[in-house]
């Protein structure tokens, strides 16, 4: 594993005087000699697989995540400096051929029991057992599964990443706020596709949404970017979307990026794509200037050379949890450190203008999603007029009466 902790030449490590709007102390670099006993480790059992995607615009980085990782820890350690707290990351990559138990027990071995991961949700869950048993916390901050959140969460998995649900919510409460309330779903051939699919079936009922056709496009396989492709895509995607009933808006269920981006201004009639195109539900926007976001993304570029994705975002605000509940409880001992986290009275600033919290019967941090067209934020959700007798929050996703997590 790869130990990161800032040194007075890391470029993280600038001290700054300047405080965002969110409360967050920006950059600055931690003491050169910290107390015995005063440091949190957290490691981070980074996914190294990656899946082509449509545009070579959204390839990922290869310090996808763990670029916000860092910075994160950067931030910890502005206010460590003061309260005598440093913050370490290490880095662990797993790759697919790796055994997740193993992968833990590595981790585990060299003492550090808070882990943020972005392990898709079959290793998420294979790593579970074993990281309960080591007295290992897993802070999920990729895997979007339901079941992750329903039926099987854990105790000791913390959920960063919105789910599917709050992410179907989330455009769904906007095109019934628009009254675009007559959809097309179009979903891809993949198991996830299918589940996100189900997400879009269920947002369009709970919030009175009418889909009036379903369309599925089977992966065949083959180069995504050839040099005719611009041809068959042109060619190809009118006719998939010929001849459907009137309707306000295209819907799309495409988590792995074969079909759902050829899709804006290649439809039959004209009509918006949401979802996993056009407009689409994220964590995080590198468009996002609100909330001090303008400043996050400026820290962001000039440590990391490049801009700030949704698991960068949600990297970021995993390790600010453990730094800000270390710093409330005053204790880097990371079973007081959950225990807060866990509690009433925890919360955390993200730069989207809420505080957010975790939800104690899934133990899913609850948070704002941002439609993003691309190059700017179209709008927030939950949107107004979207009434929850607790938190608006919680009109995202499944709610405390719908939950089948059994902690």
């Amino acid at each position: 594993m790869e130990r990161s902790k800032p040194s007075p030449g890391d470029g993280l490590g600038r001290r700054a005087l300047i405080t965002t709007a969110a409360g967050t102390t920006l950059a600055a670099m931690a003491p050169e000699s910290p107390a015995e006993g005063a440091s949190v480790e957290v490691g981070y059992l980074r996914w190294t697989e990656r899946r082509p995607t449509i545009s070579l615009l959204d390839k990922p980085a290869p310090d996808n995540g763990l670029a916000g990782a860092r910075l994160a820890t950067s931030d910890n350690n502005t206010t460590g400096h003061f309260i005598n707290q440093q913050f370490v990351l290490s880095d662990a990559p797993v790759s697919a051929g790796d055994d997740p138990g193993g992968a833990v027990g590595k981790v585990a071995a060299s003492g550090i029991v808070l882990a943020l991961t972005d392990v898709p949700s079959q290793q998420l869950l294979a790593m579970a057992a074993p990281a309960l048993a080591k007295g290992v916390t897993l802070f999920n901050i990729a895997a979007p599964d339901d079941a992750l959140r329903q039926e099987s969460c854990r105790s000791n998995v913390i959920h960063v990443a919105p789910s599917r649900a709050m992410l179907a919510d989330a455009i769904a409460q906007y095109l019934v706020w628009k009254r675009w309330a007559r959809w097309v779903l179009a979903y891809g051939s993949h198991p996830d596709d299918g589940l996100l699919a189900d997400d879009y079936r269920r947002s369009a009922k709970r919030f009175g949404a009418r889909i009036v056709k379903e369309l599925q496009f089977k992966d065949t396989g083959g180069a995504r970017q050839t040099d005719s492709g611009v041809v068959q895509t042109q060619q190809q995607m009118p006719v998939f979307t010929q001849g459907l009933p009137d309707y306000d808006v295209l819907v799309t269920a495409d988590e792995n990026e074969v079909f759902a981006g050829y899709l804006p201004f290649r439809t039959w009639d004209p009509r918006p794509v949401v979802g996993s195109a056009g407009l689409r539900p994220v964590s995080w926007s590198p468009s996002s200037e609100s909330w001090g976001g303008a400043q996050l993304q400026d820290r962001f570029m000039r440590a990391m050379h490049r801009r700030m994705t949704p698991l960068d975002m949600q990297a970021w605000t995993a390790c600010r949890m453990i730094g800000e509940a270390a710093s409330r409880t005053g204790s880097t001992d990371p079973t007081k450190i959950m225990q807060y986290m866990k509690g009433p009275n925890f919360g955390i600033a993200a730069y989207k203008g809420q505080e957010l919290t975790l939800r104690d019967w899934d133990l899913q941090l609850r948070q704002p999603i941002l439609l993003d067209d691309g190059r700017s934020v179209v709008s927030v959700s939950p949107q107004p007029g979207f009434l929850h007798q607790v938190t608006e929050l919680d009109t995202l996703g499944f709610d405390r009466p719908e939950t089948r997590c059994k902690l």
